[in-house]
């Protein structure tokens, strides 16, 4: 088995006081909304592979055909020393990028990051077991804070993976970008994937499966409160809503209440109270045109070398390197 480390950068109390935080600001505002981070406990990251899984959600499948094609290119291209992935959770999704990288014979530190310990740690033991010539150091991290820095050796890669830039605002996407560029050095490598824009029936009903299981994550930010600050949500009380946002081009996931209520979250010193059909916006997924990803991109230093999509045009990965 190969050399394991994970480093913590956000202990509990730190996790619990950003939740608080988040939860007092998104919750007392004229439109309710709460960050798309607090849907993945471990629960929440359990059904969100169970949601890759059903037929209406073809972002993981159309990313998967990109990069079982493309990754022997991204290990030459790169040459990449250390792959670090962000948001990594299971960790499913990089194994193409990793035997790429032992077959090409570069690849010698894989650096998964994610926020929820206990889904790290499971990726961690299993990527340590399947590739035991890898050094594997997870982090224990929010990536949508400032990156103060990633470990490994030159050329990184960085890796972005499932079309999770989608759940940031225009001003936080830059911010993300920028983040990210600062963290390496001229001539390494940003490896993003991106939904594209497409119709609309497609795009809902990869948000809202007739199984459930994208329901059921959605209530699931509600079940997080209620263990980490004590609130009283009842999940049934909610309806799942996806709705697609035509000025916007994204997704909007919401929680719409179905009866009057009053909640209370002891642990953010807060009483709710929710009318009949008022909602809470859960989560964005913002849906990208190539020119606007080179643009974004180019704005934080990266210069785009390569663009990949799978047959249909669904989705898209892309390969930047950061320049001077």
């Amino acid at each position: 088995m190969s050399e394991v480390r994970i480093d913590v950068h956000r202990d509990a109390t730190e996790v619990t006081q950003a939740l608080r935080r988040d939860v007092r600001e998104g919750l007392t505002a004229d439109v309710k909304w709460l960050p798309s981070k607090w849907l993945y406990d471990a629960r929440g990251s359990e059904l969100f592979d169970r949601i890759t899984t059903v037929p209406e959600y073809y972002p993981t499948r159309a990313e998967r055909a990109i990069l079982r094609s493309a990754a022997p290119e991204i290990a030459e291209v790169t040459g990449m020393r250390t792959l670090v992935e962000l948001g990594s959770g299971s960790g499913e999704k990089t194994r193409l990028l990793l035997d790429a990288g032992t077959e090409h014979g570069s690849l010698r530190r894989f650096v998964p990051l994610d926020v929820s310990a206990s889904a790290l740690s499971a990726s961690v033991d299993a990527i340590a077991s399947e590739y035991p010539a890898l050094r594997v150091d997870g982090v224990v991290a929010d990536f949508t804070e400032p990156l103060d820095s990633l470990p490994g050796t030159a050329p990184r890669l960085v890796a972005f993976l499932g079309g999770t830039i989608g759940n940031f605002l225009p001003a936080e996407r830059a911010k993300f970008f920028s983040s990210v560029r600062s963290v390496l050095g001229e001539g390494e490598w940003f490896l993003l994937g991106t939904d594209l824009v497409k119709d609309a029936g497609t795009l809902v009903a990869a948000y809202d499966d007739a199984e459930g299981v994208t329901a059921e994550f959605n209530r699931n930010v509600l079940r997080v409160l209620n263990d980490r600050l004590g609130a009283d949500f009842d999940p049934a009380a909610f309806e799942h809503v996806a709705h697609w946002d035509d000025r916007h081009e994204w997704i909007e996931m919401r929680l719409r209440a179905l009866r009057p209520m009053t909640v209370t979250i002891p642990g953010a010193g807060l009483t709710v109270r929710f009318a009949e059909g008022e909602y809470v916006r859960t989560e964005i997924s913002a849906k990208f045109r190539p020119d606007a990803v080179r643009a974004e991109l180019a704005d934080a230093g990266f210069t785009l070398r390569h663009w990949w999509t799978d047959p249909e045009g669904r989705f898209a990965v892309s390969l930047s390197e950061a320049r001077a």
